[in-house]
């Protein structure tokens, strides 16, 4: 009979090995009994530590431009169906961009990602969005990662152009649950702009969050679909319920689930970048360090609208664990 170890160590060979784990596989990760979250967080350290050693990558992000969004995205509470009490202000100036990036690099984030609410950029925005970049490509050791939303092929040209080394846009939910979540942007709208900025030559960025309403195989084909992507970058998000949006009664999710969902995701996406984002700190508790046994990248410093840990108990955790924060990474 063989062992739940060596069922777990199994799935991290097929991962090593170039095999996509089935379905059931995947039901069976996310489905185990909590005393096996070790042995899976085990196998999964063995796919993160072939690719990527004992190295943590940073990311930073700036609220470039907050609320006044018209999509009506129930997990956020800068969407317009939103009531929480949000700062509203128009895209940030080039000297507040600048000085982001000088704050991630103080915090030794490797990529700054500017991020701004909306549908998508006006070309007054995106001129700003430009300028910024290519100073900050000019007089920094940083990799610029811009998060505005759904392009045009133009502005992709010129967010590539300008030095923008990835571009983020997430699925954030599965494609069936997706009409529950927003009705003001298609799931295959995600899906196009992600191709269209890997057309453009910029490293494309997606990723999800998890508790809002999604089953067990509905996180699967999430997984399945990035991976059929090819994003290089893999946020996973835990739903942070925000008092005043539609998911504002949603539950936290388990931590001990959260880490499975990690590993899960490592399996799946074995090269890539899996990042432990938006609601670690609230999901994961004391658990946090744990997640780094499968992912191998964070974000550091606030989110867009919530406040994450101080930058001292990040760097303290990588280091506690051994690891190494990775400078000026992708």
């Amino acid at each position: 009979m063989i062992t739940s170890h060596l069922k777990w160590m199994q799935l991290a060979e097929k991962a090593l090995n170039g095999e996509l784990i089935t379905l059931e596989e995947g039901l069976s990760v996310l489905e185990a009994d909590n005393e096996e979250v070790l042995p899976i967080m085990h196998a999964a350290f063995q796919v993160r530590r072939h690719y990527y050693g004992k190295k943590v990558k940073l990311n930073m992000i700036i609220n470039a431009k907050s609320g006044l969004c018209p999509e009506d995205c129930g997990y956020c509470s800068q969407s317009i169906v939103s009531t929480a009490p949000v700062q509203k202000y128009t895209l940030l100036d080039k000297e507040t961009l600048l000085a982001g990036a000088r704050e991630a690099l103080q915090r030794k984030a490797g990529t700054y990602c500017i991020v701004a609410a909306g549908r998508g950029p006006t070309e007054k925005e995106l001129d700003q969005v430009v300028d910024a970049v290519k100073e900050i490509r000019d007089t920094m050791p940083l990799k610029i990662c811009a998060c505005l939303g759904i392009l045009k092929d133009d502005q992709a040209q010129r967010l590539a152009e300008a030095g923008v080394h990835r571009y983020n846009h997430n699925l954030n939910t599965s494609q069936a649950n997706y009409s529950a979540i927003t009705t003001t942007h298609t799931y295959e709208q995600r899906v196009q702009t992600v191709d269209k900025v890997k057309s453009y030559g910029m490293s494309p960025c997606s990723g999800v969050i998890i508790g809002m309403g999604e089953s067990d195989q509905e996180i699967i084909e999430m997984a399945y679909a990035l991976r059929e992507l090819d994003a290089d970058s893999i946020p996973i998000n835990f739903l942070n319920a925000i008092p005043g949006t539609p998911l504002e009664n949603a539950g936290r999710t388990p931590a001990m689930k959260a880490l499975k969902v990690l590993a899960l995701f490592r399996l799946i996406c074995p090269t890539k970048e899996i990042r432990v984002a938006g609601g670690r700190e609230v999901n994961l508790r004391s658990l946090q360090s744990l997640a780094l046994y499968a992912a191998n990248s964070l974000f550091v410093g606030d989110y867009l609208t919530t406040e994450g840990q101080d930058i001292t108990a990040d760097h303290q955790i990588i280091e506690d664990l051994g690891f190494e924060i990775e400078l000026n990474a992708l």
